[in-house]
Protein backbone atom coordinates (compact mmCIF):
# COMPACT_ATOMS: atom_id res chain seq x y z
CA UNK A 1 0.00 0.00 0.00
CA UNK A 2 1.81 3.14 -1.16
CA UNK A 3 -1.39 5.12 -1.45
CA UNK A 4 -1.25 8.56 0.21
CA UNK A 5 -4.62 7.82 1.81
CA UNK A 6 -3.62 4.39 3.10
CA UNK A 7 -5.04 5.26 6.54
CA UNK A 8 -8.52 5.07 5.02
CA UNK A 9 -7.84 1.45 4.09
CA UNK A 10 -6.54 0.43 7.51
CA UNK A 11 -8.49 -2.30 9.24
CA UNK A 12 -9.73 -1.98 12.80
CA UNK A 13 -7.25 -4.72 13.76
CA UNK A 14 -4.34 -2.73 12.27
CA UNK A 15 -5.48 0.42 14.07
CA UNK A 16 -5.83 -1.47 17.34
CA UNK A 17 -2.30 -2.82 16.86
CA UNK A 18 -1.08 0.77 16.40
CA UNK A 19 -2.96 1.75 19.55
CA UNK A 20 -1.39 -1.11 21.54
CA UNK A 21 2.13 -0.21 20.39
CA UNK A 22 1.49 3.46 21.17
CA UNK A 23 0.05 2.62 24.60
CA UNK A 24 3.15 0.57 25.45
CA UNK A 25 5.38 3.46 24.36
CA UNK A 26 3.41 6.02 26.38
CA UNK A 27 3.28 3.70 29.40
CA UNK A 28 7.09 3.48 29.37
CA UNK A 29 7.29 7.27 29.15
CA UNK A 30 4.94 7.68 32.11
CA UNK A 31 7.05 5.21 34.11
CA UNK A 32 10.26 7.10 33.29
CA UNK A 33 8.60 10.39 34.34
CA UNK A 34 7.10 8.76 37.43
CA UNK A 35 3.59 9.84 36.36
CA UNK A 36 0.34 7.96 36.83
CA UNK A 37 -2.13 7.66 33.99
CA UNK A 38 -4.84 5.45 32.59
CA UNK A 39 -4.51 4.73 28.88
CA UNK A 40 -7.53 4.20 26.63
CA UNK A 41 -7.29 3.02 23.03
CA UNK A 42 -9.92 3.58 20.37
CA UNK A 43 -10.05 3.14 16.59
CA UNK A 44 -12.32 5.42 14.54
CA UNK A 45 -12.30 7.46 11.35
CA UNK A 46 -9.32 5.49 10.02
CA UNK A 47 -7.09 6.46 12.97
CA UNK A 48 -5.99 5.04 16.28
CA UNK A 49 -6.79 7.30 19.24
CA UNK A 50 -4.78 6.98 22.43
CA UNK A 51 -5.95 8.92 25.50
CA UNK A 52 -4.07 9.30 28.76
CA UNK A 53 -6.06 10.43 31.78
CA UNK A 54 -5.40 10.54 35.49
CA UNK A 55 -7.28 11.18 38.66
CA UNK A 56 -7.23 14.29 40.81
CA UNK A 57 -3.79 15.17 42.12
CA UNK A 58 -1.87 13.32 39.40
CA UNK A 59 0.78 15.48 37.79
CA UNK A 60 -0.25 14.69 34.21
CA UNK A 61 -0.68 18.38 33.39
CA UNK A 62 3.11 18.64 32.88
CA UNK A 63 2.56 16.65 29.65
CA UNK A 64 -0.80 18.10 28.56
CA UNK A 65 0.40 21.42 27.10
CA UNK A 66 -0.44 21.56 23.35
CA UNK A 67 3.19 21.79 22.18
CA UNK A 68 4.17 18.87 24.42
CA UNK A 69 1.26 16.70 23.28
CA UNK A 70 2.10 17.46 19.65
CA UNK A 71 5.76 16.50 20.14
CA UNK A 72 4.84 13.33 22.05
CA UNK A 73 2.34 12.43 19.33
CA UNK A 74 5.08 12.66 16.69
CA UNK A 75 7.45 10.54 18.80
CA UNK A 76 4.69 7.99 19.39
CA UNK A 77 3.90 7.87 15.67
CA UNK A 78 7.60 7.17 14.98
CA UNK A 79 7.62 4.38 17.58
CA UNK A 80 4.58 2.82 15.92
CA UNK A 81 6.09 3.19 12.45
CA UNK A 82 9.33 1.57 13.64
CA UNK A 83 7.39 -1.52 14.81
CA UNK A 84 4.87 -1.75 11.94
CA UNK A 85 6.82 -0.34 9.01
CA UNK A 86 3.79 1.80 8.14
CA UNK A 87 3.26 5.54 8.71
CA UNK A 88 0.83 6.11 11.56
CA UNK A 89 -1.70 8.94 11.83
CA UNK A 90 -2.65 8.15 15.41
CA UNK A 91 -4.02 10.88 17.62
CA UNK A 92 -2.69 11.30 21.15
CA UNK A 93 -4.65 13.04 23.88
CA UNK A 94 -3.18 13.72 27.29
CA UNK A 95 -5.39 14.92 30.11
CA UNK A 96 -8.13 16.23 27.80
CA UNK A 97 -5.73 18.33 25.74
CA UNK A 98 -7.60 17.61 22.49
CA UNK A 99 -10.93 18.78 23.92
CA UNK A 100 -9.23 21.90 25.26
CA UNK A 101 -7.67 22.59 21.84
CA UNK A 102 -11.03 22.02 20.12
CA UNK A 103 -12.55 24.63 22.46
CA UNK A 104 -9.72 27.06 21.58
CA UNK A 105 -10.30 26.45 17.87
CA UNK A 106 -14.06 26.98 18.30
CA UNK A 107 -13.36 30.36 19.92
CA UNK A 108 -10.95 31.24 17.09
CA UNK A 109 -13.60 30.31 14.51
CA UNK A 110 -16.23 32.38 16.35
CA UNK A 111 -13.99 35.47 16.33
CA UNK A 112 -13.25 34.96 12.62
CA UNK A 113 -16.96 34.63 11.80
CA UNK A 114 -17.68 37.80 13.81
CA UNK A 115 -15.16 39.65 11.59
CA UNK A 116 -16.92 38.34 8.47
CA UNK A 117 -20.34 39.25 9.85
CA UNK A 118 -18.87 42.69 10.58
CA UNK A 119 -18.06 43.19 6.89
CA UNK A 120 -14.76 41.42 6.23
CA UNK A 121 -14.71 39.39 2.99
CA UNK A 122 -12.68 36.63 4.60
CA UNK A 123 -10.81 35.70 7.76
CA UNK A 124 -7.53 33.81 7.73
CA UNK A 125 -6.56 31.71 10.72
CA UNK A 126 -2.96 31.01 11.79
CA UNK A 127 -1.10 27.96 10.44
CA UNK A 128 -2.02 24.69 12.13
CA UNK A 129 -1.76 20.92 11.71
CA UNK A 130 -3.93 18.98 9.27
CA UNK A 131 -5.87 17.52 12.21
CA UNK A 132 -6.61 20.99 13.57
CA UNK A 133 -7.55 22.29 10.11
CA UNK A 134 -10.00 19.37 9.79
CA UNK A 135 -11.57 20.36 13.13
CA UNK A 136 -11.79 23.98 11.93
CA UNK A 137 -13.42 22.95 8.62
CA UNK A 138 -16.03 20.98 10.59
CA UNK A 139 -16.67 23.88 13.01
CA UNK A 140 -16.98 26.38 10.14
CA UNK A 141 -19.36 24.12 8.21
CA UNK A 142 -21.56 23.69 11.31
CA UNK A 143 -21.89 27.48 11.42
CA UNK A 144 -22.95 27.66 7.74
CA UNK A 145 -19.76 29.26 6.46
CA UNK A 146 -17.15 28.04 3.97
CA UNK A 147 -13.46 27.30 4.58
CA UNK A 148 -10.46 26.26 2.53
CA UNK A 149 -6.88 25.43 3.38
CA UNK A 150 -4.23 27.57 1.73
CA UNK A 151 -0.45 27.68 1.77
CA UNK A 152 2.18 25.00 1.90
CA UNK A 153 3.92 23.04 4.64
CA UNK A 154 4.24 24.80 7.98
CA UNK A 155 2.42 27.86 6.56
CA UNK A 156 -0.75 25.91 5.65
CA UNK A 157 -3.74 27.67 7.18
CA UNK A 158 -7.51 28.00 6.88
CA UNK A 159 -9.37 30.87 5.26
CA UNK A 160 -13.05 31.33 6.16
CA UNK A 161 -15.62 33.03 3.89
CA UNK A 162 -19.40 33.27 3.72
CA UNK A 163 -21.21 30.09 2.65
CA UNK A 164 -20.99 29.41 -1.08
Amino acid sequence: MTNVHQDEDRSIAQLEEEGDIAADYIEELLDICDLDGDIDIDARNGRAYVSVNAGEGANLNVLSKPETVSALQELTRLAVQTKTGVFSRLILDIGGSRDARRDELAALVSRAIERIEGGAAEAALPPMSSYERKLVHDLVSERGFHSESEGEGADRHTVITRGA
